[in-house]
């Protein structure tokens, strides 16, 4: 360094050499924050690098001479005036070691003490040395908004001057170099050290040691996983560190270690002391959906959510809370899975105890609806005892496809104890007894010849259901639709949401059946089509449909007769399907008018015309080969065995005009859709065989 004074050039003191970071065979000497100096970590002063050693400086006297003559400094006038332009030797020395006492030494790589000169947004602004500033960035002060001008802290000189000129300071190392120690001595010696949580970063968390950031793996944290880490954010623990790396200043700590450790020693003394049926105190250290891991000082166990009560528990936490202390039952040890299962509602009274006595069959009680289920609703009685509500036991008369469109969950209910069974833990309970059941009365309020307006609900393939009241519905069977035509499905007479007048045939109040019928309001047209259609009247007719044994034709206002196959002028060997169609206009001669049994029988006429090439007549030969009847009594015979087309063994027509027995009816409360199959065989009468 040099100082141009009067043309005299100063001698420049001894260049220094940087030292490095502090190595474990130069240990760092602690100083608290902003405190002396004199224990910094540096080596013993040497001569300023500033200004070298000017106690060792001889200057000579000309270098104090006045240039005008005078003894002392030489120095410019003072254009003021008010200064003494003239200074001694002594006074000179004085001056400059007074200087020199209040300056420290600085050097690259030590540790530096530094006044706040300003804070901006990113950087603080700080003063070492002789009169040198440098910048430190504001995230590594743990408190940046306490700094203030004149605040004194200590820094790391990591360079006096960079590529671009600048003095690099770090605040962060510097604290890495104070505690750098004592992090080494518990590493060496094994003992654990106070830590903080600080935050959460990738693959674990962030641990400040005495202001040093430390990594803790997240299967270092404890000794299950932590689902939410994040909870413990702040929370000071003991770790011990398992890696040390000083060049990379790399510390990694465990918590788990220290824990693992404990729990060994605990763990003897619970193998020792810890026997199935025990009640022992423990606190909730972590809530799953399946339940609460308690610890009982030294050993987690878990109580599960199924026993925490006799009664229904949506989930573990409406039960329990982290950090609450309680008693629990020892239920289970597995020390081979190191697996303690534990009780809660084991400390309380069974409530199964005595139940059938409590609630006999036909009491009726009161309870709020806990659950829904396709089948029915649960009912709680009392806590721990629930009964079932089945949907069947719902209600008298209406329809229900589901417990929720009758009652919701929190609903209180009354019902009546149907069954209890206390090894199953189960009762049998009814909502719909409560009240009187209405089909009890139905045989005398509707009896049988009744008209009532009904309304069409549900169609099946056997007949249609039609409400005649709400709740109470009756089945018109396809027998029961007309007094002339044979109803294949009950669509062709009736439509779904149709209002329409019927007749009351039967009514069971035992099986909740009512049979009903159509064809009953309207006069029997048999007496006089008997005589229109007499034997030997001769008529035309349009083919309805073709089946196995004849040929069903209308002839006219819906009365259907029968072509017996013998009578349709087809060969034996041939199909109807070649000749007849529907639709296709026939002339027909009455063979039969049966009023009792209402069929009449026909025979064709005119030779009916091939409706397909004779190169197919092979594939619709038939295997036999019987001849046509000639004679009416023969036809008579064929007709008696097919009634409307339809085949009855036994040869005796199926009877449209009787009513069908028990009403043919679905039970009420059952769901019957319109694509839904029914046992048709519950709407055939007792005279009719399938």
């Amino acid at each position: 360094m040099t100082d141009q004074t009067e043309g005299t050039q100063l001698p420049s003191s001894e260049s220094v050499p940087s030292s490095a970071l502090p190595t474990d065979d130069a240990p760092v000497t602690d100083s608290p924050e902003g405190g002396d100096s004199g224990d910094t970590a540096r080596v013993d002063p040497s001569p300023s690098q500033a200004f070298g050693d000017f106690a060792a400086f001889d200057a000579p006297d000309e270098l104090f001479a006045d240039p005008r003559g005078d003894t002392g400094f030489g120095l410019s006038d003072d254009p003021g005036g008010d200064d003494d332009p003239s200074m001694s030797r002594d006074d000179f020395g004085t001056m400059l070691q007074d200087f020199q006492s209040g300056i420290q030494e600085v050097r690259e790589g030590e540790i530096v003490r530094a006044k706040v000169v300003r804070v901006t947004d990113a950087t603080v602004i700080l003063e070492f040395g002789f009169k040198s500033e440098g910048a430190v960035p504001r995230e590594e002060f743990r408190d940046s908004e306490a700094l203030s001008p004149g605040y004194e802290v200590e820094v790391l000189l990591e360079s006096l001057e960079d590529d671009d000129g600048v003095v690099v300071l770090s605040k962060k190392k510097a604290d890495f170099l104070r505690v750098w120690e004592k992090i080494r001595e518990a590493y060496e010696s094994g003992s654990p050290i106070q830590g903080t949580l600080v935050r959460k970063i990738k693959g674990g968390m962030t641990v400040d040691l005495m202001g040093v950031d430390a990594f803790l793996p997240g299967s270092q944290i404890a000794l299950r996983r932590v689902p939410n880490i994040e909870d413990l954010v702040g929370d000071v623990y003991d770790f011990k560190i398992i890696k040390l790396n000083k060049r990379r200043r790399n510390i990694v700590v465990s918590r788990r270690v220290i824990l693992e450790a404990e729990r060994g020693k605990k763990r003897e003394t619970l193998v020792k002391e810890l026997l199935v049926g025990q009640v022992r105190a423990g606190i909730i250290k972590n809530i799953t959906d399946f339940g609460a891991f308690i610890d009982l000082g030294g050993l987690d166990g878990l109580l599960h959510i199924t026993d925490m009560s006799w009664g229904r528990v949506g989930h573990p936490s409406d039960m329990v809370s982290i950090g609450q202390e309680l008693d629990v039952k020892v239920l289970d040890i597995d020390w081979k899975r190191e697996r303690i299962s534990l009780g809660l509602k084991q400390l309380l009274p069974y409530p199964w105890t005595d139940i059938d006595l409590k609630y006999p069959v036909g009491v009726r009680v009161h309870g709020k609806v806990v659950s829904i289920t396709n089948y029915g609703a649960f009912v709680e009685l009392e806590k721990g005892v629930e009964g079932l509500v089945h949907i069947s036991e719902m209600s008298w008369t209406r329809n229900i496809r589901h417990p929720s469109k009758l009652v919701s969950i929190a609903d209180e209910i009354e019902a009546v104890v149907l069954k209890v069974d206390p090894a199953a833990e189960k009762i049998s309970l009814g909502m719909k007894q409560i009240e009187e059941d209405p089909w009890l009365a139905l045989p005398l309020k509707y009896p049988t010849g009744t008209r009532l307006q009904g309304k069409v609900r549900n169609l099946t393939s056997f007949g249609a259901f039609v409400e005649i009241e709400p709740g109470i519905d009756g089945l018109v069977h396809v027998s029961d639709m007309s007094w002339t035509k044979r109803v294949e499905h009950p669509s062709e007479i009736v439509n779904k949401g149709q209002e329409l007048e019927v007749m009351v045939l039967d009514v069971d109040g035992e099986n909740k059946r009512i049979s009903l019928g159509i064809k009953q309001v309207l006069d029997d047209p048999w007496p006089w089509l008997s005589e229109r259609f007499a034997p030997g009247v001769e008529c035309e007719g349009r083919v309805v449909r073709v089946q196995e044994k004849g040929v069903v034709v209308d002839l006219g206002e819906n009365v259907e007769a029968f072509v017996p196959i013998s009578h349709s002028r087809v060969r034996d060997n041939q199909s109807l399907e070649d000749y007849y169609g529907p639709g296709d206009e026939v002339d027909l001669k009455v063979l039969e008018s049966d009023a009792a049994n209402r069929r009449i029988v026909v025979e064709v006429m005119a030779e009916p015309r091939r409706r397909i090439t004779e190169e197919h007549d092979t594939e619709h030969a038939t295997e036999d080969g019987g001849e046509a009847a000639d004679d009416p009594e023969a036809a008579a015979g064929e007709a008696e065995e097919v009634a409307g087309g339809e085949a009855v063994d036994g040869g005796e027509a199926v009877d449209g005009g009787e009513a069908v027995d028990g009403g043919e009816a679905v039970d009420d409360d059952e769901a019957v859709d319109d694509d839904e199959a029914v046992d048709e065989t519950l709407a055939v009468r007792p005279d009719d065989e399938e």
